[in-house]
């Protein structure tokens, strides 16, 4: 669901001057602050590795249920100055990717 209404929920945190954390990077580059969760593309290649599995013969129900490995950090900074934030240089450091 807030994939489906990413821009009215930025809009609403922006205009509420509210910082908000989101767990998908496409609602930080739609003009969120920041992301913290699972690397997509990580995912998928995760799920490659098993339907790679199950077209050799495994059965679905003998794979091990896999959690995420990878996890990024995406920054909007742009973001961050229209609400007046200002991201420590730390947390800069340790972002993934920085949106200026």
């Amino acid at each position: 669901m807030a994939q489906l209404h990413r821009e009215l929920i930025i809009t609403l945190a922006e205009q509420h001057r509210l910082p908000a954390v989101y767990f998908d990077r496409q609602l930080v580059t739609a003009g969120g602050l920041i992301s913290y969760g699972p690397d997509q593309v990580e995912q998928f290649r995760q799920a490659a590795g098993y339907v790679d599995r199950i077209l050799k013969g495994e059965k679905p129900a003998d794979l091990p249920v896999q959690a995420p490995t990878k996890y990024e950090l995406v920054i909007n900074l742009k973001t961050a100055k229209a609400l007046g934030l200002t991201i420590p240089p730390m947390l800069l450091a340790r972002a993934d990717e920085v949106i200026e």
